[in-house]
């Protein structure tokens, strides 16, 4: 009997993971984009003019509730990382702009999910006061917004040292992490008002979460945090009993004490691993033929838990334990490796859309006054006003219908020269081809497509029924002539069924 309830257990704990690890996309859509430091107005328009249209899944947004505001630093990007109070007010919007974007994403077929601030509250900076108005006592962690005392952090003080990160899991769980007031989320309290934040917005209609600093929080509190949350909101088009997509920050290289498989019970987890390794990869640190094996066998987490990516906010900047990624400054093999994140069947991939910066604290584009100025919209769809918008590239946008289309097909025919060029299909929806030799790649591939003309959406976007790139001809027995310079301002070429031309 103690055999049985113990399986009947296990089913049911596997059963409620399972439960997070859906976006719960529109069907035909695909990948999630984070939008860094966007306006809720500014990512409303956008849903409707851009992603929509080119078939993204998802966003996810910067963090929506009251943080510290710093004008002694110039108002960095990490301010938004330390709260100050759940009221939903921050330099992109406040609470009514934060639902008419949610409304507004939804009712294009984008889903929204919140950059989740849960393990802490600020540090003790020169400035007290919030993005809403509210104000702290810090030294007595007094949050009176909240409200959380002394009594809802972890006590007594303590500070993670660089041992503690192979030796000391407890250290790093319940220590302060740079200053910042640690919450205790066994704490009733605690739970109780991080719960009301997430169910509020998931009644917004958001899809779910990222658990920023999942590292930093015990397992079985998130567990418990995560089994209150609300279903997702049906009037927003989510099935009935949709429970929210959770993906938790976990930085796992494989040297720390504390693990991803810690958190693939509970939850998605974002895999760090696969942005690293694409990145050797794609820096010609270690040859594209090896990718035939990419995924679990690289050491990767299993398919239906890792939330991959090449680049983050924090690894960008070559902070967060990972450093050394490639990003948008380094474009040929940075679009090179986000193909292939977005060709290949594994895991659920995120790319990053990010403001340009000269150093690693500089925050968005703003004005005199600390307000945060729109990105432009050049004439050629690319933006302006300091904004990167990696995800209006050509190169990166075209992925994203090109991984629409292969949907669920398999990878299959794979091909490589047994050093940097590889070619594989999806089924027979879609091909690619990649050369990162120093060397031309032109040769006769199978594309498994049918026959007839294509564009190529790399180098060119296929208008009406033309090519502005290049044109593959595939001959009745699915194969084609196949060209990709080592000069070449792509290292790319990619074909699907949605990419015929006619000459």
């Amino acid at each position: 009997m103690r055999k049985l309830s113990l399986i009947i257990l296990s089913l049911a704990l596997l059963t409620i993971a399972k439960a997070y690890k859906n976006p719960h996309y529109v069907a035909g859509r695909s990948v999630n984009v984070h939008l860094f430091e966007w306006k809720w107005d500014d990512i409303a328009v956008e849903c409707e003019r851009f992603l929509g249209p080119k078939g993204f899944g998802g966003i996810q947004i910067s963090p929506p509730n009251e943080n510290v505001v710093l004008w002694e630093y110039k108002r960095p990007w990490w301010e938004r990382y330390q709260s100050i109070s759940y009221i939903l007010e921050t330099r992109s919007g406040h609470e009514q702009q934060l639902a008419s974007m949610i409304r507004r994403c939804n009712d294009a077929g984008v889903r929204i999910y919140v950059d989740a601030i849960l393990n802490h509250m600020t540090g003790e900076p020169p400035s007290n006061v919030g993005t809403a108005g509210s104000t702290a006592i810090f030294n007595q962690w007094y949050y009176p917004a909240v409200p959380y005392r002394r009594e809802h952090f972890n006590y007594p003080l303590c500070s993670i040292a660089d041992s503690d990160w192979t030796q000391n899991a407890a250290n790093i769980r319940n220590c302060e992490f740079i200053g910042l007031k640690d919450l205790n989320q066994a704490n009733e309290h605690v739970r109780q008002m991080i719960v009301d934040f997430m169910n509020k917005l998931i009644d917004l209609g958001v899809a779910g979460f990222r658990i920023d600093a999942a590292t930093f929080m015990w397992p079985e509190d998130l567990r418990e945090i995560f089994n209150r949350l609300h279903n997702l909101n049906t009037d927003h088009g989510f099935p009935p009993n949709a429970r929210p997509y959770i993906y938790q920050e976990v930085s796992d290289y494989g040297d720390n004490i504390i693990t991803r498989d810690e958190y693939t019970p509970i939850a998605a987890v974002t895999e760090f691993l696969a942005g690293k390794e694409l990145t050797n990869c794609f820096r010609r640190r270690n040859q594209l033929k090896w990718l035939s094996s990419w995924g679990p066998e690289w050491g990767l987490m299993a398919h239906g838990d890792a939330l991959t990516f090449i680049d983050n906010h924090d690894n960008e900047r070559t902070l967060g334990g990972g450093g050394d990624i490639l990003n948008y400054k380094e474009p040929r093999p940075y679009k090179g490796a986000i193909a292939f994140l977005l060709a290949h069947p594994y895991g659920e991939p995120q790319i990053m859309s990010s403001f340009n910066f000269w150093d690693s604290e500089v925050g968005p584009p703003m004005d005199s006054s600390g307000n945060i100025i729109s990105p432009a919209i050049n004439s050629d769809g690319s933006c302006g006003n300091g904004w990167v918008c990696q995800h209006r590239w050509r190169q990166i946008f075209n992925m994203v219908g090109f991984r629409n289309i292969a949907g669920d097909a398999g990878l299959n025919d794979w091909w490589d020269n047994e050093s940097n060029q590889i070619a594989f299909c999806r089924g027979n929806r879609a091909f690619i081809a990649i050369n990162n030799d120093i060397w031309n790649l032109n040769e006769n591939l199978q594309t498994c497509l049918p026959a007839g003309s294509y564009c190529d959406v790399i180098s060119g976007n296929k208008v009406g029924n033309s090519c502005q790139g290049k044109t593959v001809t595939v001959g009745n027995d699915g194969r084609a002539q196949i060209n990709i310079g080592a000069l070449d301002f792509d290292m790319v070429l990619a074909i699907h069924v949605g990419s015929e031309s006619r000459l």
